[in-house]
């Protein structure tokens, strides 16, 4: 369980430091050779945590300690599940909550491209109208 809390906690605080990185870099600054190995490491570092060692901590917690067989099966609140015409054992319940961690980690790399290039991009100031849908005009 440790493990696993740790993989999530680390991976969770690295993608809120890009998401500081990101807002406090200046748009167009050029990249210096170090930045980019480092970004890449970081990236690298932060893929892997995603992708390979919070699924792979998930499952062995899943297995070992809280031992989800196949010969288990889940029933559910109010045995629910045993109503349905097919079997729902704790390695499919596993499995699905495998699959949201990598739906997690994907949806969060998708967030970091976005983010990263619309950093330029700033909300655009609200004009005060006229009843008619012009811009006010200057008085004076």
């Amino acid at each position: 369980m440790f493990a696993f809390a740790t993989s999530l906690l680390v991976a969770l605080a690295l993608d809120g430091a890009a998401i500081a990185y990101g807002r406090k870099r200046e748009v167009g600054r050029l990249l210096t050779w170090g930045e980019a190995m480092a970004a890449a490491v970081f990236v690298f570092i932060v893929g892997m945590l995603w992708y390979g060692v919070i699924p792979h901590q998930w499952i062995t917690l899943a297995d070992t300690e809280w031992k989800w067989r196949p010969d288990r099966i889940v029933a559910g609140p109010g045995e629910i599940v045993t109503k349905l015409p097919f079997t729902v054992t704790y390695v499919v319940l596993r499995d699905f909550v495998t699959l949201g961690l990598y739906g997690a980690g994907l949806t969060l790399h998708v967030f970091h491209w976005v983010h990263w290039q619309n950093r330029a991009k700033t909300k655009a100031a609200i004009v005060p109208t006229t009843a008619y849908g012009r811009p006010l005009a200057r008085k004076g």
